[in-house]
């Protein structure tokens, strides 16, 4: 496996700083239906734990520092830390909304997503404190990314089909990108998106786009969005956020996840039961990985790069896939509602949020 350059550089495999080291190495899943955290023994591949947290939890996010683990309960208006030495929790935190979670750069600061109250709640880093709010004039903040010189951060707004850009510390919203304006074929149309109920049916008015995870390419010259009603993933030029190209991958297009070497791209596609591998270069279909029956959703690539994890967002399990075969080679049931699973440690200098979007 070769390494990685680029905005991913230090994220090749096993390249675990020094505090990512002192981890006890842990698959942790956010029931979110179930109100539970599971945490899972990726050496044995069992549940050796289920611990009740607030109501909803979304995602289980590591600290830019890499010291805490954050469990989001959005509903529940709190977030949960985890010593990821021991996969310990502590007392939860009052924070409103915490649908997701991200880290401006310089670790100062943590990006609340707050999806319900439309706005991204700017808080101190360590004790979560509220330090300012900032409106997004779009339905549904919920994912992100940073450009490569980590000057601008780009979110995604699921229920009115467009993207949020942002300044890196969430002072001021720089441009709202429209992607409903482009067409693209193979889409879902949004009454059919309705009909189906869950997330689709939070749809805003005139909404034909659906974007759910962002992720900065490989080269740092792209930005990948994933588009859950367009069955695809956009590609926008990162500097001027125009969009080059869709490229369709399935349906319900959900999680983005860089290989290991970067070489390649995992895409989930939550409605249709498969994980679409992309090259890393040109975006290319490598291969379409089946899991019949399944929902991947959220999930990340072990830190040697041999495995890739998911949640099963709507069959109550968790998948791994071999990434060099695309075997599955396990399916392991938990509560109900998997999302946002984070597989912990991983290789990078610091956490940027989410479940693992490091550098």
């Amino acid at each position: 496996m070769s390494e990685p350059s680029g905005p991913y550089a230090f994220t090749g495999a096993s390249n675990l700083s020094a505090e990512a080291e002192r981890a006890r190495p842990l698959v942790y899943v956010p029931n979110q239906r179930a109100g539970t955290v599971q945490i899972i023994d990726p050496r044995t591949y069992a549940v050796i734990s289920t611990r009740a947290v607030p109501r909803s939890p979304e995602h289980v996010v590591p600290s830019h520092d890499l010291r805490r683990l954050w469990v989001n309960s959005d509903a529940g208006n709190a977030l949960t830390p985890i010593d990821p030495r021991t996969g310990r929790m502590g007392a939860p935190v009052p924070v409103r909304d915490p649908y997701n979670l991200y880290f401006t750069p310089d670790g100062k600061h943590a990006l609340v997503m707050a999806e319900r109250l439309r706005r991204v709640d700017v808080r101190d880093a360590r004790t979560m404190d509220l330090q300012r709010s900032l409106p997004v004039p779009c339905k549904g903040v919920n994912h992100a990314d940073f450009t490569a010189d980590l000057t601008r951060v780009v979110v995604s707004c699921e229920f009115s089909g467009q993207l949020a850009v942002l300044d890196a510390s969430a002072t001021r919203v720089i441009r709202i990108v429209d992607l409903n304006r482009v067409a693209t074929p193979g889409a879902t149309s949004p009454a059919h998106a309705r009909s189906m109920g869950g997330p689709a049916g939070m749809l805003a008015a005139g909404a034909s786009s659906m974007p759910q995870d962002v992720r900065l390419a490989p080269d740092g010259r792209s930005f990948l969005v994933a588009d859950m009603l367009r069955n695809g993933v956009w590609v926008l030029d990162a500097a001027t956020l125009a969009v080059r190209r869709f490229v369709p991958t399935g349906r319900g297009a959900h999680g983005i996840y860089p290989s290991r070497d970067a070489q390649r791209i995992f895409v989930s596609n939550r409605d249709e039961g498969s994980v679409t591998v992309l090259d890393a270069v040109h975006l290319r279909r490598l291969a379409i990985w089946r899991l019949p029956g399944g929902s991947p959703d959220m999930g990340g690539v072990t830190a040697n790069g041999r495995e890739l994890w998911f949640s099963g967002r709507y069959d109550a399990c968790v998948y791994v896939i071999d990434t060099a075969t695309g075997r599955l080679t396990h399916r392991i049931p938990v509560r109900p509602g998997p999302h946002g699973l984070l597989v912990w440690p991983q290789p990078g200098r610091y956490s940027l949020g989410h479940t693992g979007n490091m550098r």
